[in-house]
């Protein structure tokens, strides 16, 4: 009978090591830490000459207002940094024009979202597969992390000693996620379970014109929830200048009158407008060097 019992747990045992450990986390029910799409922050590093310019250019663009510029530590380590808001009704961005070298790993980090519980994120995040890259730290404001999901996607979270008050969007951004066919599933999976969210399309055959590979197909998962949109690029890593090089892309209303405005406040078109699905795009490049994704539904 003790054979039996040994031979038993030995087998369970196995099995449970058999399993990815993202399997594992993803199950795990952590609470709801997203607040808003709003709070939904890109982060942007400029060289401090462009930053005016950058900003400038932004709200030319879509409109909205700025925080007042500042200069602050926004880093666990020695450092100085130019910093603003910019709150556009399409998304808002958080610029970074650093007066020093900036501490590594600062600058990887594609968003900032606010949450309702710094420390109770981190234990979500962690239970649903991602890792803490740089550790709980202190800013003028409130508290910080940086994670890291599988397939090596990382982002901040942020807590703030008095909750923000920002304005609802018109149209909530899309953090645009390039990743591989070996990461994509579980970041995908990890993910979704952390921001309580929910895939809204997962289509194996996208048209390859939205990387830049017209004559190709791809796949692509849009996912929503309370932290905003996020659309998973799965790629195997052929891209064409600029694509992968745009972490967010901004709905509008008018995509050939957003991109005439762009261009009249120094941006670049990268990518000229395209039909894809269900949707016309561009690819622009701001002053300071920030490339982004424009699009409007289309009316077919």
């Amino acid at each position: 009978m003790r054979i039996i019992k040994t031979f038993a747990l030995t087998a369970v045992l196995c099995g449970l090591a058999s399993v990815p450990v993202s399997e594992g986390v993803a199950a795990v029910q952590t609470p709801a830490v997203a607040v808003a799409p709003q709070y939904d922050t890109t982060h942007v590093y400029v060289a401090p000459d462009d930053f005016d310019r950058f900003v400038a250019s932004l709200v030319a663009t879509f409109g909205g207002t700025t925080s007042k510029k500042g200069e602050f530590t926004v880093t666990p380590t020695p450092s100085l940094t130019m910093s603003q808001l910019v709150l556009t009704p399409v998304g808002t961005l958080s610029i970074f024009g650093f007066k020093t070298p900036i501490p590594y790993p600062f600058g990887a980090e594609r968003t900032g979202y606010l949450v309702t519980d710094i420390d109770a994120a981190v234990r979500a995040a962690r239970a649903h597969g991602a890792a803490v890259t740089v550790a709980t730290f202190p800013d003028p404001i409130g508290r910080d992390v940086i994670i890291q999901w599988p397939g090596g996607v990382n982002m901040q979270l942020y807590w703030h000693t008095t909750a923000p008050n920002y304005p609802p969007l018109q149209t909530a951004p899309e953090s645009r996620v390039y990743i591989s066919p070996d990461s994509a599933d579980a970041f995908i999976r990890d993910f979704v379970a952390f921001a309580h969210g929910k895939i809204v399309s997962d289509d194996r055959n996208a048209p390859g014109v939205e990387i830049g590979r017209p004559n190709d197909t791809y796949r692509r998962v849009r996912i929503e929830s309370a932290f905003g949109r996020v659309a998973v690029l799965v790629t195997d890593g052929h891209l064409p200048y600029p694509h992968g090089w745009e972490v967010t892309g901004y709905e509008v209303s008018d995509l050939s009158a957003t991109v005439g405005k762009a261009e009249s406040a120094g941006a670049t078109v990268l990518v000229k407008s395209y039909m894809a699905g269900d949707r016309e795009a561009a690819i622009l490049q701001f002053p300071g060097g920030y490339i982004a994704e424009i699009h409007a539904a289309s009316h077919k």
